[in-house]
């Protein structure tokens, strides 16, 4: 909970007001696509985009749209909310615009907005022991270039060697730190990276640069190799791809692993429980159900896919009919 919200936090937020509904429901979808192609192409965290419960939703509003992620721990976090308004709020503070016949009428409105909580998402879905993993699309070291050195000499004669590959990834557009401080030992510097998060970390010792190697070292799964100097720019260039989608395919295989679908309120009590993750259910749409499900087990309605498939079924708790399955998990 530390990563998610202090007695402070920041947030960014939007307000459309449209002239017809159609707009305004436009713009809702548009926002939520723009939040999850963010999450999910830069952050590294696979979402599920969906609709509120009524109970669930933003107070006031017609639909509420979402995104909702899973943490390690198995639980889920809202990681943005849009929100279609209607002309409720227009009605209430009379916000009207005039229209092409030169009638005042209410405007149809939508707001939306992501928080720091999606920096704690990072952290909860990538992290591990040793620190931060952090999508090299987001990091502000992309690669840490440690020196192994004993004097003065051989610091020099690394740093010559060095520099041509620096420009050449600089060029690239990868954001490179040089750590030639002489006042931490290389382990000192190699752990502080892993702690940061940095994706890629490369070293050279006075024997790499006898053989003409560099050791490449990645964070995401801690494997090392060594790369001649010639191919080293376009390794790395491609590496970092690479630790991008292997991060969201990582989190989504687990994301994937814990949405499970179950038919009956003991299975679903049992899975809660001991496996965690999403819990893919049939609801019979009351509040009344929703209500008794979050007393008894703490776990809440987090969406109701957009790409659901309609199926007849038996609510898990009332054993009322239902049409589609929902998600269902406990949440930070």
């Amino acid at each position: 909970r530390l990563f998610l919200r202090t007695s402070e936090f920041l947030w960014q937020e939007g307000h459309t007001a449209h002239e017809t509904q159609k707009e305004a429901v436009e713009e809702t979808k548009k926002i939520l696509l723009l939040y999850k192609e963010f999450i999910e192409q830069t952050l590294g965290i696979p979402v599920i985009d969906g609709l509120k419960s009524n109970r669930e939703k933003f107070a006031g509003a017609i639909d509420t749209y979402c995104v909702e992620a899973l943490m390690q721990d198995g639980k889920a976090l809202q990681a943005g909310t849009s929100h279609f308004l209607g002309q409720k709020f227009s009605e209430t503070f009379d916000v009207k615009f005039t229209d092409k016949d030169g009638k005042l009428k209410h405007v149809w409105a939508s707001s939306w907005g992501v928080s720091t909580r999606l920096m704690g998402a990072l952290i909860m879905s990538h992290s591990d022991d040793e620190g931060l993993v952090v999508p090299p699309k987001l990091a502000p070291v992309q690669v840490a270039i440690i020196p192994i050195y004993k004097g003065e000499e051989q610091l020099n004669a690394i740093s010559d060697k060095l520099e041509p590959i620096i420009k050449a990834l600089r060029e690239k557009g990868i954001r490179v730190k040089f750590d030639n401080r002489d006042n931490q030992r290389p382990g000192w510097k190699f752990a502080q990276y892993e702690f940061q998060g940095v994706p890629v970390r490369l070293a050279l010792g006075n024997r790499d640069l006898e053989n003409g190697v560099i050791e490449v070292a990645r964070r995401d799964n801690k494997t090392k190799e060594t790369i001649a100097f010639d191919g080293v720019v376009e390794h790395v260039a491609k590496l970092l791809e690479q630790i991008q989608v292997n991060l969201f395919n990582r989190a989504k295989s687990y994301r994937d692993e814990h949405i499970s679908e179950v038919n009956s309120y003991e299975d679903f009590k049992e899975v809660l429980n001991v496996k965690g993750g999403f819990v893919s259910a049939h609801w019979d749409g009351t509040t009344e159900t929703e209500l008794k499900i979050k007393e008894e087990t703490s776990s809440t309605i987090r969406c109701i896919p957009l790409d659901n498939k309609q199926e007849s079924g038996t609510c898990i708790y009332s054993g009322k009919p239902s049409n589609q399955r929902v998600l269902f998990a406990k949440a930070y």
